[in-house]
């Protein structure tokens, strides 16, 4: 597989967690930054590789073969996130750049062996699930911050936007994975938090608050 094909199929695998029909080519074209007709050319390649299934104007859907080809990916890519956060001491709004380098190496032995050598991770350094060698991936139990309601308690799991600029801001607050946070209000005009980290308060808005993963305590 070229390394764009590997990259369409692990979009499609993405956006397929929130939708359960199939995947739009205009969907797909968002992601990609390319067009339509592009995308529907590239579709078609990978159906008829038997990785995914493709329907005019019903969308695109994964094979079992594809869902699992993408899930590969996802877990190279998760496992590399990992290495660079603890062994080479990236940060975790940079590793995911180099991630996407590293995703695309073919050796099974070598993803096996760093597999070991991190001992089995679960997670990558932005809280998502690492999927086994057999394409098994756990459920994470987790809700965004934006819907926990004033006066409850939350540790921090995960983040929606792995963007370098939204972590770096979560940096600047020092919130981080593992954090225990705490919603003293919010307000009903614009929906912005206030939370209680550690010995200090700060203000965050809704959207800041959409794109963090916590888990109640």
């Amino acid at each position: 597989m070229t390394y764009s094909e590997e990259n369409y199929l692990k979009i499609i695998y993405h956006l397929s967690l929130n939708q359960a029909k199939g995947i739009t080519t205009n969907a797909i074209a968002s992601q990609m930054e390319s067009k339509p007709s592009s995308v529907t050319d590239m579709v078609q390649k990978l159906a008829d590789k038997g990785l995914v299934v493709y329907k005019k104007y019903q969308g695109v859907s994964l094979t079992d073969e594809g869902r699992f080809t993408a899930l590969m990916i996802v877990r190279k890519h998760r496992l590399w996130e990992v290495f660079l956060l603890e062994k080479l001491d990236f940060s975790w709004d940079e590793v995911h750049d180099v991630a996407e380098q590293l995703e695309h190496i073919k050796s099974d032995k070598l993803i096996n062996k760093l597999e070991e050598f991190l001992d089995f991770p679960t997670e990558d350094p932005h809280g998502d699930p690492i999927p086994d060698r057999n394409g098994k991936i756990a459920k994470v139990d987790k809700k965004l911050l934006s819907e926990i309601a004033a006066g409850k308690k939350v540790i921090c799991v995960g983040v929606k936007d792995s963007s370098s600029a939204f972590l770096q801001y979560l940096d600047k607050q020092q919130i981080a994975l593992g954090s225990t946070i705490e919603v003293m209000s919010k307000e009903d005009f614009d929906m912005s938090l206030t939370l209680k980290l550690g010995d200090k308060q700060v203000t965050v808005s809704n959207k800041i608050a959409a794109n963090l993963f916590v888990k109640t305590i």
